[in-house]
């Protein structure tokens, strides 16, 4: 099997571009592994649609699988377009969260950033919860998955790898869920670090930094229709929540490496 190592911010995948084979909640996880295995988030699997352009497949380093990835989008559609795969700019990709539309822009032949029409955000109100004998506050909040948003202080104090896991699985979120830690910096700028519902922590999540705009505007620290900049550990992406809440983003792909697994 064949696999592109692309990333997104530092959020990094295997890409492939075929049927998803019946071993995959295996294989992600052999993979996946970043001392035995190639080392990624997971995988993500590109072939023909019947409603699209193209289908993505998204499994996590536990071999869980996922509905939507802006990260990951991304590289798709750096992925077709640098491969050959179409030579179309605009680009409709079907997911397990619906069709996204993808604006691909290109400069000496190569994709070197993608915007990604994420559909609808819907922030819902706050929730508070009790964990460990500990209150927490939080915003739900859908952009085709769930995520947790929680506004802190100091981000550099944020319990991202404490709080993080045992929010994933409160019983709260039957599903489990994605949770970010948001600190303002000011009315355009979030720094956001994240714990993704099955892989843990990583460099960058972009329905997450989609979650964490949608969050921030219903509480009144972002405006909607003004692009915010959100600050991950891997680097920066551009997200805009309109009026209606529907969101775009716009960002890198990168590739890393091309290789072969038994």
């Amino acid at each position: 099997m064949r696999f592109t190592k692309m990333h997104g911010l530092g959020n990094d995948y295997l890409y492939v571009f075929g049927e998803v084979p019946e071993d995959i909640k295996e294989l992600s996880t052999r993979l996946s592994d970043r001392h035995f295995g190639a080392g990624s988030d997971g995988m993500i699997y590109i072939s023909p649609s019947k409603i699209a352009d193209f289908k993505m497949r998204i499994f996590n380093a536990d071999g869980s699988e996922a509905k939507m990835c802006g990260n990951g989008i991304r590289c798709v559609g750096k992925y077709l377009y640098d491969k050959g795969y179409t030579d179309k700019k605009t680009l409709r990709i079907e997911t397990l969260s619906g069709i996204k539309l993808l604006q691909l822009h290109v400069r000496s032949g190569k994709v070197r950033t993608v915007t990604v029409d994420m559909g609808y955000s819907e922030a819902g109100n706050d929730m508070k919860l009790t964990i460990d004998d500990e209150k927490i506050t939080c915003t739900p909040v859908s952009v085709g998955n769930p995520h947790a948003v929680i506004f802190v202080k100091d981000i550099d104090e944020a319990p991202l790898t404490t709080l993080g896991p045992r929010l994933e699985h409160h019983e709260a979120f039957p599903g489990g869920v994605n949770v970010e830690f948001i600190q303002v910096l000011s009315e355009d700028r979030l720094r956001m670090r994240v714990w993704e519902r099955g892989s843990g922590v990583t460099m960058a999540c972009g329905t997450g930094a989609c979650a964490s705009v949608a969050a921030a505007v219903k509480k009144g620290y972002c405006k909607s229709q003004s692009p915010i900049t959100v600050l991950l550990d891997g680097g920066p992406l551009e997200i805009t929540v309109s009026d209606d809440d529907s969101v775009t983003m716009n960002g890198p792909a990168e590739f890393v490496y091309e290789g072969n697994a038994e």
